[in-house]
């Protein structure tokens, strides 16, 4: 989930972020547990009896929306907390109330899983997907490294439109950011690094459809609105995935083949009810810019020579 928002004073120095040990306002209470004692009393859900909601037990909590569970119970929630998070930055209370665990608990396991990059929080404390998980894709699809590349055109695309910047990839029937820039100053649509998107409502997700086999799945967008992106090779819209925001996106197309959309996204008072007529141009560019690089890297060096 992106989010249409001022941007963040900066913090005196010294103080640490909400819920960190440097920030005790905030922080989550942990009860200490004592040498060789077993979970403390608040790992437990209330009136629950010996052995209730212990990890890997019958009793505990959902591990996930599939409900996979494993006899590794801290890794089941661990995941499941990962998965919450995928919709977008929560807060610790949401996070508790939705996964069915103890806010301690979950305190606990987010700080660890933020010791190790897979979590990390927002200017505003939230706890959202870490950079790590996005280095650990990219090792496991070599497509996805695609964000490292896009940096600098990304640099470029933002110093030349003053906005807020992503590339998305496909990820199952969502959009995964795998790289973005925000404005950086006064209203913004701030999107992280790991959200998850529909394909089906926005400039980007549409893009990404509309080079895509199974498009016909998503009869939300409608066929002749697809085609349409294709002839004239970029999408805008206007309000479509979040009230307020308007965007304009480009597929990357190396050697004919779709890697990800690159976005243009900000407040529609600031881009326009028309953001494609003055923001198309520059998105395009972008994207060709991008696929150039992706072409590149793919080429075996001296392959261009015929050595």
């Amino acid at each position: 989930m992106s989010t249409l928002r001022p941007s963040a004073p900066d913090r005196k120095p010294g103080a640490g972020t909400p819920g960190s040990a440097a920030d005790p306002g905030h922080a989550e209470p942990v009860t200490p547990v004592p040498s060789g004692a077993g979970p403390s009393a608040p790992d437990r859900e209330p009136g629950a009896g010996p052995g209730a909601g212990t990890p890997g037990s019958a009793a505990g909590p959902d591990p996930g929306p599939a409900g996979r569970r494993t006899a590794v119970g801290v890794l089941d929630r661990s995941v499941a907390l990962l998965e919450l998070l995928a919709d977008g930055p929560q807060p610790l209370r949401p996070l508790a109330q939705a996964s069915g665990l103890p806010r301690p608990t979950v305190h606990r396991l987010l700080v660890a899983l933020e010791a190790h990059g897979l979590v990390a929080r927002t200017s505003g404390g939230a706890f959202r997907l870490g950079p790590r998980l996005a280095e650990l894709a990219a090792r496991a699809d070599p497509g996805i490294d695609l964000g490292a590349a896009a940096d600098g055109v990304l640099a470029r695309l933002h110093d030349a439109t003053g906005e807020s910047v992503q590339l998305y990839l496909r990820s199952g029937d969502r959009r995964l950011c795998v790289a973005a820039r925000d404005a950086g100053t006064g209203l913004r649509d701030s999107v992280p690094v790991g959200a998850l998107l529909p394909l089906d409502a926005g400039s980007g997700g549409k893009v990404l459809l509309a080079w895509s086999a199974d498009a016909e799945r998503f009869p939300v967008v409608p066929a002749a609105e697809l085609a349409a992106i294709r002839r004239r090779g970029w999408a805008a819209s206007v309000a479509e995935r979040e009230p307020g925001v308007a965007s304009v996106s480009a597929p990357v197309l190396a050697s004919g083949q779709l890697l990800g959309a690159v976005c243009v996204s900000g407040p529609a008072s600031r881009i326009g009810h028309a953001p494609g007529r003055r923001l198309a141009p520059v998105v395009a560019a972008a994207a060709r810019d991008l696929a150039l690089l992706a072409d590149r890297r793919e080429t075996p060096p001296g392959a261009a020579s015929g050595e």
